[in-house]
């Protein structure tokens, strides 16, 4: 599959039959949250989980999301969702990146990106990242300078 970035973290997706709207097509809320739940699988895979986000009551929340619509997808296409970590101040803020691919044609379905920032749980205030996000996810990050195209 052709990446926007390298070193994907991917997700098999398949739009089922609830996930269809009325125009016969992915209803656009599927898509958001199929980010979430490859964000979150990547944040774990990376060895950061809700649990780690309690222990130490900060969180990355989204600040920011956008998604391009770029083609439709239909009931039980095969899609890639991949996702990367782009951009960090190290401190306070942080840039998801998403793709989606249909398998078929090899198309981009859509492309989406989050600007988040780390917050404190316990107040919802911003508040720096603990040494333990900045580890982790700035190990992960992406450069667009390494971007694929």
């Amino acid at each position: 599959m052709l990446w926007d970035y390298p070193n994907a973290f991917t997700l098999p997706v398949v739009p089922q039959c609830n996930d269809i709207d009325g125009l016969n097509h992915t209803n656009n809320a599927v898509y958001v949250q199929w980010c979430e739940m490859i964000g979150w699988a990547h944040s774990e895979a990376l060895g950061l989980s809700l649990v780690d986000y309690q222990r130490h009551d900060r969180a990355m929340a989204i600040r920011r999301g956008e998604y391009d619509y770029l083609l439709p997808t239909l009931l039980h296409d095969e899609l890639t969702l991949a996702t990367w970590l782009t951009s960090s101040d190290g401190k306070l803020t942080m840039e998801r990146r998403f793709q989606l691919i249909r398998k078929r044609d090899q198309a981009t379905v859509l492309r989406g990106r989050w600007d988040l920032v780390c917050i404190e749980l316990s107040s919802g205030r911003a508040r720096r990242m603990p040494p333990a996000f900045s580890q982790v996810y700035l190990a992960a990050m992406v450069h667009p300078t390494a971007r694929a195209l």
